[in-house]
């Protein structure tokens, strides 16, 4: 499969140039739980870079960051074949969550003609949340990333 399978919704394309921030390797979606509160831990430490945004909506693109990072990561523990990794960068004005896991064969995949209650809704939510999006395939390993606006 390439990257047009996954269509308009999820392109393949390689994400902008961000600093390092948090990473983890992740085996098991129990994980999660911790990696969401160092996520609103970090994202409290480093607030958004207008000082003047309203509090709401800083705790809005908090949540859209910990629900686009849950959501990606989720799916690569479900769906990836293993070796899971997930990062939060920082750029100037956005942070850049990747996902990577072992299926490069397999495309980002929002579902199509699913019943929204069976879920796999997912990809569709981040692309509407996300500036900028895509996935890419390096070293056997796929990258989905997504680029979340920090204020």
């Amino acid at each position: 499969m390439t990257g047009q399978a996954a269509g308009p919704v999820w392109p393949a394309a390689s994400p902008p140039p961000a600093d390092a921030a948090l990473s983890w390797n992740l085996r098991e979606i129990a994980e999660l739980p911790r990696v969401r509160a160092q996520v609103r831990r970090h994202a409290l430490a480093h607030p958004m870079t207008r000082s003047s945004a309203d509090p709401d909506t800083v705790a809005d693109l908090r949540d859209q960051l910990i629900l686009a990072l849950d959501e990606m990561a989720s799916n690569a523990l479900r769906h990836g074949g293993g070796d899971v990794r997930a990062a939060v960068r920082l750029t100037e004005d956005a942070y850049l969550i990747e996902v990577s896991d072992r299926a490069a064969e397999a495309p980002p995949s929002p579902a199509v003609g699913r019943d929204p209650s069976e879920g796999g809704l997912g990809l569709y939510l981040i692309a509407e949340m996300s500036t900028a999006h895509g996935w890419y395939v390096n070293d056997g390993a796929k990258y989905v990333w997504a680029l979340l606006p920090r204020g």
